[in-house]
């Protein structure tokens, strides 16, 4: 006897997977009801998503869950799982808070600015949310294109010669880092004659002398495919373009983007080239550390030398991406744990900082940045003629406008007291005390390095939206500005409020990661549930 709970992993993908499909039925000129069908499914998978991470978090007994589910009554590992602990299912629920703000922002204008931007948004949400539950590499790559199929559409998404141009560099990169993930997997299948990621796990340290050359050839070149996704420099410097030009609840929702690389890296990782793997454990783990922390120099510099607020987010991306990359190279859980902390804060206000960046650059007047400048240096003519009002009417919308950006500076910059100071204390806290604080071994370099590189990209963060600040609410404010919808601010609002519940329940969310990270660097128990997952529906007398 089934439930409908024991169905909850597949929901995720099937969903959109139909909502998608039925709204391709649906003439373009009836924007009304696609766009209906699109936030009401959207919606039900952020409820499906909350469901789904507290089944993963308690098993009844206080332990953490891990709810397999084979498709077509399969047993693993012949046939296809679906897997979902708590870094899936946290990552589920991530992208479908993100997907829901960005939906509703483009209900403003945006899902009228081309044909079937609802379905190829849901096709995004099934690629995602089938990406972060497969249990199998192979369609791990299925999803990956799923994915991939939908962005190239969306990312095209609305006119202009630099979102197209940015768009096929997008869709060439992309090809061949699939490219480079089809073939890394043919090779780890070749050796292994498994791609079962539990499966794998209990296979790579079995793998004969003769061969492993063979199998850290391919999970380099999947690596490779991952980082290209993940923007490690210097295989991201796609990144700031595409983001930049893409249009902004797009780029809002890509933002999770990156995340599914390095997903990818920190799951196969840990899972298959952990501590047991024999010869290959640790694999390519240097390679992060130092990637990170060039990505994270490199996007430092990018942010400060941005023109536009739309390439400075995309450089927030790369800095995000390298924090990321290299505390998973540092290879301890605790580090591990305030890096997952880091990743739900860093992503949803870089979200909510895409969406800002369009409603800013209304309140903005044409060449503000060089008047602002010119002021500074030379001083304002009219500074007598103002010295007879007697305070100054702020807009409500300019009010909330600048309130917003204040907070996405915090969050940004890792300033306290927000989320994003605690999530970068908790990194730099384990780098500093990876045994704890009665442990008295020497501090490593590398904890040095990053920490010096991560207070130095929040410096850099900190200068460069403060410039931002000052050029578009001090010195250059439209007398006119474009009308912000309340179907535009509340997305930000949203997210921003997010961060805030974030930041109070720090504790019991820094438990969750911890939690997370610990299962992540012991993966017997999720290779043993996986392993020993029992068919949805039992067949008396069949045989696989």
């Amino acid at each position: 006897m089934t439930s409908l709970f024991d169905h909850l992993v597949v929901f995720p993908i099937l969903l959109p997977l139909a909502a998608g499909a039925i709204m391709l039925f649906i003439e373009d000129r009836r924007r009304t009801a696609r766009a209906m069908i699109s936030v009401f499914t959207t919606g039900l998978l952020v409820a499906l998503s909350v469901m789904l991470v507290m089944q993963a978090s308690n098993d009844g007994s206080g332990a953490a869950a891990v709810s397999a589910y084979p498709i077509g009554n399969w047993p693993v590992p012949f046939g296809i799982v679906l897997v979902a602990d708590r870094l899936s299912a946290m990552m589920v629920l991530l992208t479908s808070v993100l997907a829901i703000a960005a939906l509703i922002y483009s209900l403003a204008r945006w899902h009228a600015a081309g044909p079937s931007f609802h379905s190829l948004f849901q096709f995004l949400l099934m690629g995602l949310n089938g990406a972060f539950l497969t249990g199998d590499i192979f369609n791990l790559f299925v999803f990956f294109e799923v994915m991939l199929a939908a962005s190239y559409g969306l990312v095209l998404h609305g006119v202009g010669v630099a979102r197209i141009k940015a768009g096929l560099h997008y869709i060439a990169i992309n090809l061949a880092a699939s490219f480079l993930f089809l073939i890394g997997t043919a090779l780890i299948y070749g050796v292994t004659g498994t791609l079962n990621m539990a499966d794998l796990a209990a296979k790579v340290a079995l793998v004969p002398e003769l061969d492993r050359g063979l199998l850290d050839a391919g999970a380099v070149i999947l690596g490779l495919a991952f980082l290209i996704k993940a923007g490690m420099w210097p295989l991201g410097f796609w990144l700031p373009t595409t983001y930049s030009a893409a249009s902004a609840p797009i780029a809002a929702v890509f933002a999770i983007m990156t995340k599914v690389g390095i997903y990818a890296v920190l799951r196969i990782s840990t899972l298959a080239f952990g501590a047991d793997a024999g010869a290959s454990a640790e694999l390519g783990q240097t390679v992060l550390l130092i990637g990170g922390m060039a990505t994270i120099a490199f996007g430092a510099i990018g942010v400060l030398a941005s023109q536009t607020t739309g390439r400075l987010a995309g450089y927030l991306v790369l800095v995000s991406s390298g924090t990321l990359l290299a505390a998973i190279g540092m290879g301890n859980p605790a580090v591990t744990g305030g890096a997952m902390f880091y990743l739900v804060v860093s992503t949803l206000a870089i979200s909510a900082f895409f969406l800002l960046v369009e409603l800013l650059e209304r309140v903005r007047i044409e060449g503000g940045d060089v008047l602002a400048v010119t002021l500074e240096a030379y001083g304002d003519d009219d500074e007598g003629a103002e010295q007879d009002e007697v305070g100054l009417a702020v807009p409500g919308a300019l009010a909330v406008l600048s309130i917003s950006f204040g907070i996405c500076v915090l969050l940004l910059a890792g300033f306290p007291p927000l989320a994003g100071f605690l999530a970068k204390f908790a990194m730099i806290s384990a780098m500093f005390n990876p045994a704890g604080l009665a442990d008295t071994t020497p501090i490593s370099a590398s904890a040095w390095w990053l920490s010096g590189l991560l207070i130095f990209a929040g410096f850099a963060a900190l200068v460069a939206l403060t410039r931002t600040g000052i050029n578009t609410f001090w010195v250059a404010v439209s007398e006119t500005p474009a009308p912000v919808r309340v179907v535009e601010i509340a997305p930000v609002l949203l997210l921003l409020t997010l961060t805030i519940i974030l930041t109070i329940m720090a504790g019991p969310v820094t438990d969750y990661m911890q939690a997370l990270a610990n299962s992540l660097y012991a993966p017997n128990a999720y290779v043993g549930d996986v392993l020993a997952t029992p068919l949805v529906v039992e067949v008396q007398g069949a045989t696989p």
